[in-house]
């Protein structure tokens, strides 16, 4: 039996909708690449919110990044709609796009908006264990027709110039995060800040995104509300990235940047940094249950100097 794919006409549109966060949206890029691998004369648009567009800025496999709304859906024309996010207005825009295949994953709701159902990842991938986010955008794209191979990183691309030009190496830190109980205390970034700077011989660079307090580490240089393109540049050149589980670790997991990365109540399995050096800390407990020590050591071990 032929593949959704395999009907898909040459230089047809394909519509793939992913909302919400930035860990999201950047771990949907390697199943475009791969998408845009297998079938290079497909035009992909990304549907996408306006604060995460700059995700795929500059990224060759997205022809174009559409606003969630069913009127510009409509007028792309896609062959194929994608339905990446599985929420209620994720399922009204496939439902709104008129493509002639329309996929969601099995276990979403409204079923009958699809005709292309896709099973579970597992089944796809062949395993039974907890699949990464990375790994379930994929499946998706082998259940479609793409042959099934190793999934790629993340892949980001930098436009824009970095909001705090450096002349030294420096490390990045994200000390804030979107729950109280997924941040790691002010104080023990700090103090991990010291070590890179005395140990390593790393400058520490504090980045917030807006409205995120950074006066705690008013000592070092601290970038907030930098615009998502000037924060990719600012990560793509740091030597080593410590943060919370968050959309910037994600950032920099994409450019290779290696990392030391701390969770509270979310699963490290599936929102791990992808495809990259790393040292990832799984709070048993309270996220401050992490001690500096147990931190400071990774990063001793990752061997990053200046």
């Amino acid at each position: 039996m032929s593949s959704v794919l395999d009907r898909v006409p040459l230089g047809s549109r394909v519509a793939v909708i992913r909302l919400r966060s930035m860990g999201d949206s950047i771990l949907a890029t390697p199943a475009l690449h791969l998408l845009k691998q297998a079938r290079p004369d497909l035009q992909i648009g990304l549907v996408s919110e306006e604060r995460f567009a700059p995700v795929y800025a500059g990224n060759p496999d997205v022809s174009a990044v559409l606003a969630p709304g069913a009127r510009e859906l409509r007028r792309f024309r896609p062959a194929l709609c994608l339905n990446l996010h599985g929420g209620t207005r994720s399922a009204r825009l496939t439902l709104a796009s008129g493509a002639r295949w329309r996929a969601g994953f099995g276990h979403y709701r409204f079923q009958a908006i699809y005709n292309v159902r896709i099973p579970r990842a597992q089944q796809i991938l062949g395993v039974e264990r907890t699949v990464h986010t990375a790994e379930h955008a994929a499946s998706a794209m082998f259940h479609l027709g793409v042959p099934q191979q190793e999934i790629p990183r993340a892949r980001l691309f930098v436009s824009a110039a970095s909001p705090l030009p450096l002349h030294e190496p420096y490390a990045v830190i994200h000390a804030s995060a979107s729950a109280p109980e997924k941040t790691w205390p002010a104080p023990s970034f700090m103090n991990v800040a010291q070590h890179l700077k005395r140990e390593l011989g790393l400058q520490p660079v504090f980045v917030a995104g807006p409205g995120e307090d950074v006066s705690p580490f008013q000592r070092w240089p601290a970038v907030a509300g930098a615009s998502l393109e000037s924060l990719k540049a600012l990560i793509a050149g740091a030597s080593l990235f410590v943060g919370n589980d968050s959309g910037p670790a994600h950032m920099a997991a994409a450019f290779g940047v290696p990392l030391v990365v701390l969770f509270g109540p979310s699963d490290a399995t599936v929102w791990a940094p992808w495809k990259c050096e790393a040292q990832v800390f799984k709070a048993n407990g309270p996220i401050h249950s992490i001690s500096d020590q147990e931190v400071m050591r990774a990063l001793d071990r990752m061997r990053v100097h200046a």
